[in-house]
C-alpha cells in the first residue's frame, strides 16, 4: 500500500501533486472509499462531523471534496458482521482509502477487529490518504497525550511505518513546537511533527516529506 500521511489533508498543490503521482492518474478518474470510524472514538466528534465528511462538505474539501470520480463509505465497525466476501472486493476496486481523524487508538482497534489491517499488504497499488488520526494509526505509537478513547489500553497503533507523527503543529495552543519536543522526548523513537501544509509520502519503505509549511524530524 502507498501512504500519504497528512495532518490536514490535501491542502496545497505540492501535496496534491504527490497524491496524483501515487494514484498514477487524475483524481477525477479515481474511486475512493471514505473511512469515518476514528471520529466515533473522539469526544469532540459525532454525527455532525461525520455527516460533513461523507457529504464532502466545505470542511472536508481537502479530503472527500477533492473531486473524486466516486465516493463510498467504509464503516469499519460494520465489517465484522457482514462477511469478507462482501467488503474485500470493495477495497480491491478502490483507488484510494480516505481515512479521517478522530482517535487513532479507536481506529487501530477497529482496523484489527474488522480484518482491514490484515488485508493492507495485499493492496500494493491502493493509496491510503490519512488525516490526523488517519495518519497516526499507521505509526507504532501516538503518545499518551493523543489518546482520547477511554477504553484504549495504551498508545500503541499499527506500526506499519517505523516513525510517529505529531499532527497540527502550531494549529492549536497545545500543539506548539515546545509540545512536540516534549512529546518526542517521551516517545524516544523516530518521529515527525507536521503542520497542515505538510504530508509524509511512504512507498516501499521510502519516506519523503512533502511540505509548503513547517515540519520537524526527531530522532
Amino acid at each position: 500500500m502507498k501512504l500519504l500521511l497528512t495532518s490536514g489533508g490535501v491542502t496545497n498543490p505540492s501535496i496534491r501533486s504527490a497524491l496524483v503521482e501515487l494514484l498514477n492518474k487524475p483524481i477525477g478518474q479515481c474511486h475512493a472509499l471514505v473511512v469515518p470510524t476514528a471520529q466515533w472514538g473522539h469526544p469532540m466528534c459525532g454525527p455532525a462531523s461525520v455527516r460533513g465528511l461523507l457529504t464532502a462538505g466545505p470542511d472536508f474539501r481537502h479530503l472527500s471534496g477533492l473531486g473524486w470520480a466516486s465516493l463510498g463509505v467504509l464503516e469499519l465497525t460494520a465489517l465484522p458482521t457482514i462477511g469478507k466476501e462482501r467488503w474485500v472486493p470493495w477495497l480491491q476496486e478502490a483507488d484510494a482509502i480516505l481515512v479521517d481523524g478522530g482517535d487513532a487508538t479507536y481506529l487501530s482497534h477497529w482496523m484489527r477487529e474488522s480484518g482491514l489491517a490484515e488485508l493492507l499488504p495485499s493492496l500494493p497499488d491502493t493509496v491510503w490518504v490519512g488525516v490526523s488520526a488517519g495518519s497516526m494509526v499507521m505509526t507504532p505509537r501516538i503518545g499518551a497525550s493523543f489518546v482520547e478513547w477511554s477504553s484504549a489500553p495504551d498508545d500503541r497503533t499499527l506500526g506499519v511505518v517505523d516513525f510517529s507523527i505529531f499532527p497540527h503543529l502550531n494549529a492549536f495552543p497545545t500543539n506548539t513546537s515546545a509540545h512536540a519536543e516534549r512529546w518526542a522526548a517521551d516517545l524516544g523513537s523516530p518521529a515527525y511533527a507536521i503542520d497542515e501544509q505538510t504530508a509524509i509520502k511512504v512507498v516501499d519503505g521510502s519516506v519523503e516529506v512533502i511540505s509548503e509549511g513547517q515540519w520537524k524530524k526527531f530522532g
